[in-house]
């Protein structure tokens, strides 16, 4: 046989048998004079078990272990070894699926924040924010959905036990009555820096009231990390003021100095 009618009997492309040479899975045959490989019934029969081994979802160096007889595992092991990944990926897929169906279920009920796809906890956070927010007078502050992207952010790239801290930290800021009023007059304060019809100097007293008005509102914890670092020898810190106009930046820098004590509040 030549390589193509070994490949259609095989069930096999004449590139995968190639790539099985080469890969030393295939023994090469012997060839013509004119240099044409020639296939015989063992070389069909060794390309066969190699594809059934591989739709059973074993690699390439997990069929070579099974075909190196002594010298590789046993095809029980290999199999079985398998079997305990499938059963893993099984689990993960048990778990993305729940996730998913909650996901459906608060995008049914109007309960899907548009930062996209978070926590289950941190959704009920936003969604109770939302709630609580729809008795304040005026449309919500720009500065309101920046905060839920940013929490989404943290979130994301926190570990397993920090995300769970994070939400602590966050549901501490929201605990007494008027916490959610609090927190947005102090978003509006700090749109207000923003919106100004003159560029507002980081002197101006309106950046000490935004920044007394946020100190009010920022768990403390959230903002321990960044206590005595200007963001000038942190790539993070410096993203994240560059990402606010100037007053703006200026006023969530001394709001951290006083919540980390570095500087008085009056």
């Amino acid at each position: 046989m030549r390589i193509g009618e070994l490949a259609t009997l095989a069930g096999v492309s004449t590139r995968t048998v190639r790539h099985y040479h080469h890969l030393g899975l295939l023994p090469e045959p012997a060839r013509l004079a004119n240099g044409y490989r020639v296939y015989g019934l063992r070389d069909a029969v060794a390309l066969t078990r190699i594809r059934r081994l591989t739709e059973l979802g074993l690699g390439l160096d997990e069929v070579r272990d099974v075909l190196a007889d002594d010298a590789g595992r046993a095809l029980h092991d290999v199999l079985a070894e398998l079997d305990a990944d499938l059963a893993r990926q099984e689990e993960a897929i048990r778990a993305r699926r729940a996730r998913l169906a909650d996901l459906l279920r608060r995008a049914g009920t109007g309960g899907l924040p548009a930062e996209g796809p978070v926590s289950a906890g941190l959704a009920d956070l936003f969604g109770e924010m939302a709630h609580a927010a729809r008795g304040l007078p005026g449309p919500e502050p720009a500065m309101a959905a920046k905060d839920r992207e940013l929490l989404a952010f943290l979130e994301t790239a926190a570990g397993p036990g920090e995300r769970d801290r994070l939400l602590e930290q966050l549901r501490s800021a929201f605990r007494g009555p008027g916490d959610v009023r609090r927190v947005y007059e102090a978003y509006a304060l700090l749109d207000a820096l923003a919106a100004a019809a003159e560029p507002v100097e980081p002197g101006d007293p309106r950046v000490g009231e935004a920044a007394r008005a946020l100190a009010a509102v920022i768990p403390p914890g959230l903002a321990a990390g960044a206590a005595g670092r200007t963001g000038d020898d942190d790539p993070f810190l410096a993203a994240f003021f560059a990402d606010f106009a100037p007053a703006q930046a200026a006023a969530l820098r001394r709001a951290i100095r006083i919540v980390t004590g570095e500087e008085p509040a009056a």
